[in-house]
């Protein structure tokens, strides 16, 4: 009967999807990711170094932040959040969902007016897109747009998604222009309903992704992403550089950094 083999199929889909979580080649690739992580220093703070201060920099500024999840999830995962100044604001405004405050507001959508580059549990972040000047003041409306019209608000799920990866993917595809190209440690960020399997990466390429646990992206910022159960290859042959699950980016920087007043004073070079 026809339920009776959907029934079957689907017990057949998690029978190999435990058999895919219970690889030692998962299980290997998040120790020694953690490891690599507990191994790196956490002693330089970054707020201040990234993002210029609101109230002596007058132009307008779009910011995207990644840094390490708490606890064990950060062997494989980043948090994500978008900032924005607007031209002769005197403070930013950062998005980000934060899947606790779900079950304390109805909505896992937090707005805050902090310093954008301040770290994630004691993780420093790692800055993925800086657009400043008048692209800056033209894209942030979109922006604000894109975070009024995210649909998963009620929605929170730390795998495969909807998560804070979801929300930033979502502004990427929603603002191409960005061309924001996140993280293969961004997990969540491939997520979408069985009904837009094909469509848009968040870099303005294109992506085919069955609910976040198997696709392919390719386009100009990513180059070819390949993603099983969240946990993605990046071959990013434009910059020169791989992006490896847990691991993250090995090769070129995604951006050149431009350092603020306090990162000059801190090398010297004031």
């Amino acid at each position: 009967m026809p339920g009776k083999s959907i029934t079957v199929e689907v017990v057949n889909l998690i029978s190999r999807i435990n058999n895919i979580l219970l690889n030692p080649t998962i299980w290997l690739i998040s120790f020694f990711s953690l490891a690599l992580i507990s191994c790196t220093t956490k002693n330089q703070i970054t707020q201040g170094t990234f993002a210029p201060s609101a109230s002596s920099d007058s132009q307008a500024i779009i910011q995207v932040y990644a840094a390490r999840t708490k606890g064990a999830k950060k062997a494989l995962a980043v948090h994500t959040w978008v900032s924005v100044k607007e031209k002769g604001s005197t403070n930013y405004t950062s998005y980000e969902i934060i899947g606790w405050r779900l079950r304390r507001n109805n909505s896992a959508l937090v707005e805050r007016t902090s310093q954008p580059d301040r770290d994630w549990w004691g993780n420093q972040p790692e800055l993925l897109l800086d657009i400043r000047g008048e692209k800056a003041q033209r894209l942030i409306p979109k922006i604000q747009q894109a975070v009024h019209n995210y649909p998963f608000k009620n929605t929170y799920r730390a795998w495969p998604g909807p998560n804070s990866n979801t929300f930033t993917a979502f502004i990427g595809k929603q603002v191409p222009e960005l061309r924001l190209d996140l993280p293969s440690t961004a997990i969540g960020k491939d997520y979408r309903e069985w009904n837009s399997l094909l469509s848009r990466s968040p870099s303005g390429g294109l992506q085919a992704s069955l609910w976040g646990l198997l696709g392919v992206s390719i386009g100009l910022e990513e180059g070819l992403e390949l993603n099983l159960l969240g946990l993605n290859l990046e071959i990013d042959a434009f910059d020169l550089a791989i992006e490896l699950p847990g691991f993250g980016r090995i090769g070129q920087s995604q951006i050149p950094i431009k350092p603020t007043e306090k990162a000059k004073a801190e090398s010297g070079s004031l």
